[in-house]
């Protein structure tokens, strides 16, 4: 057959990509058409994020891809991080630069919210996480800081779907990136208005939802005349991030929840794919999430800081003159002593820590541990503290469900973390199997396939980015010290 490509938009909280996915009916074999870095933008005393220049960034990667495969591109969707916005009005202006998830005034606004409605009724009516940058509370933080901007608001659209509008215009929100917001019902699968007007915000801008796989229009005239692409369609991928990475992992038993996944990155995602929500006491009490997922699943699973502590460690080993690439922190921190200090990777303290080494050794220090103190130290501190909480969070999910967890699939670019994949399945006693680093592009890439006609099911997606991906397997070592680790390490979390 002639090939056919497809093109992800795929939004990081560091990088961006314009990535091609050739499809020859069997094979999926992926192109990086352009990269370009992402992150936050210090405005005043706040962070926001330059959504105009990541716009511009992504019609050069769409260029580029229509310079090199032309006429066999067939269409382009987005997949992004979740719960950040966009606010437009009547007249499609921008209001305000959309904020980032790490800026600080949505800081004591949860505790603030919960005196009006409670922490049980929030969960009830969403199913979500309590994590303070969730969209509920950043709107919440608009009606405190700019009600008059909030007033004018005519739609809000998530990161993708404003992409998607600037592409062709559609003001809709896909049904994945709206279930990371809190503001979306888990059962009825729709905006929980009743919760949104208890807590006195505007209903009226929040658009119709779509599901994975619908056709949004075709590239607006602009955009395809600028880009050379003509009119291709473009596709709603699951448009969260993490929602595309479960879709792009290589499981073989889809639709039964054996197998747990974790979407390695800046955040570490971990989680079981079911048929509904769980909306227990005991998933409350665990603040467990409930996001959905391709096909009407959903992801029950634990938003971890995953490989941001990494991440800031390394950024203040440069600033202070001592750069090391990730792979050399990773042979520091092997050679390290173990289990010598931990810390609870979800510690308020470490969302976003002027120095995340002084925060660590803090942390340790409060609680009666030795601070570490080299490079090692702190990035095998990271790395062991991560994994233990992976082995938590294994538990809950195997409580929740009732399903022993048979292995544990990691995929994202923390799935090149060595150091961490082996971590993870002696911590857990599971084995794990990494692979791919781009399940996020594959899971975009083939719900267009599949939305073309190519593939049917989600299983047979997974089987495709079987044939299409390499895959390496961990077994557990060193059982016995991890246990006695996991003991130290629940105590920390109490």
């Amino acid at each position: 057959m002639a090939k056919r490509v497809y093109l992800a938009v795929d939004l990081g909280a560091e990088s961006g990509r314009v990535i091609a996915g050739v499809w020859n009916g069997r094979k999926m074999v992926l192109e990086e058409m352009h990269r370009f870095p992402n992150g936050p933008v210090v405005l005043g005393q706040t962070l926001r994020w330059d959504v105009l220049r990541l716009w511009g960034e992504i019609q050069n990667g769409l260029a580029a891809a229509a310079k090199k495969h032309g006429r066999s591109i067939v269409s382009v969707g987005a997949d992004t991080w979740g719960v950040d916005f966009v606010l437009l009005n009547k007249k499609d202006e921008m209001l305000g630069q959309p904020y980032h998830y790490r800026d600080a005034r949505t800081n004591g606004l949860m505790e603030k919210t919960f005196k009006k409605v409670p922490r049980a009724e929030i969960f009830a009516q969403t199913g979500l996480q309590f994590m303070q940058l969730n969209s509920l509370f950043q709107l919440l933080a608009w009606k405190k800081h700019s009600p008059e901007l909030l007033a004018s608001a005519d739609c809000l659209l998530f990161m993708p779907d404003f992409f998607h509008w600037c592409l062709c215009g559609s003001r809709v929100a896909e049904f994945t990136i709206a279930s990371t917001s809190q503001c979306l019902h888990p059962t009825r699968r729709n905006w929980a208005v009743g919760l949104l007007r208890q807590l006195g915000l505007p209903t009226r801008m929040f658009p119709k939802i779509v599901q994975p796989g619908t056709e949004l229009g075709v590239l607006l005239k602009p955009v395809a005349e600028k880009t050379g692409l003509g009119a291709v369609r473009v596709v709603a991928p699951p448009t969260h991030d993490t929602a595309s990475a479960v879709a792009g992992v290589p499981a073989a038993n889809t639709g039964q929840p054996t197998w747990a996944y974790i979407s390695s990155g800046t955040w570490s995602l971990m989680g079981a794919e079911v048929g509904q929500a769980v909306l227990t006491p005991r998933a409350l009490e665990l603040n467990m999430t409930n996001e959905g997922g391709l096909d009407g699943t959903y992801r029950l699973l634990k938003n971890i800081m995953g490989l941001w502590l990494v991440q800031r460690c390394k950024a203040a080993f440069d600033a202070r003159g001592r750069a090391h690439s990730y792979a050399e922190l990773a042979q520091m921190a092997a050679q390290a002593p173990a289990f010598r200090s931990l810390v609870n990777p979800d510690d308020p303290g470490f969302l976003n820590p002027p120095d995340m080494p002084k925060a660590m050794q803090d942390y340790c220090r409060r609680t009666g541990q030795p601070a570490p103190k080299t490079e090692g130290e702190l990035v095998r501190c990271a790395y062991e503290s991560l994994a233990l909480r992976y082995r938590q969070v294994l538990g809950w999910l195997e409580e929740l469900t009732g399903n022993r967890v048979e292995v544990i699939h990691i995929v994202g670019g923390g799935s090149q973390s060595e150091i961490l994949n082996q971590f993870a399945a002696s911590a857990c006693h599971r084995p794990v199997v990494t692979g791919p680093v781009e399940a996020t592009a594959m899971g975009n890439l083939l719900t267009q396939v599949r939305a073309d006609g190519e593939v049917g099911s989600l299983a047979e997606m997974r089987e495709v980015i079987r044939a299409s991906s390499r895959v390496k397997e961990y077994t557990p070592r060193q059982e016995a010290e991890w246990d006695a680790a996991a003991g130290r390490f629940a105590a920390l979390c109490r």
